[in-house]
């Protein structure tokens, strides 16, 4: 599952850098380009703060559809 373009979508959709980004999550920038280029992925408790800091669900942030049940 290649779920680095939406992270990326979603940081260029908040108008934050990735080193604006690291630096809420205590990375280093390229961790956050590792994420947005598949290479790596976050711990998840860094994808939900990535959630909280973009503003979005956790389901917009990996690109899936949210099920009906919820």
């Amino acid at each position: 599952m290649e779920v680095g373009k939406y992270f990326k979508k979603c940081r260029k959709e908040s108008g934050l850098s990735q080193k604006q980004v690291a630096k809420q999550l205590g990375v280093y920038q390229s961790n956050v380009s590792d994420w947005e280029n598949d290479i790596s992925r976050p711990e998840y408790e860094k994808l939900f703060k990535l959630a909280e800091i973009y503003q979005v669900s956790i389901y917009e942030l990996v690109g899936i559809e949210k099920p009906d049940f919820l």
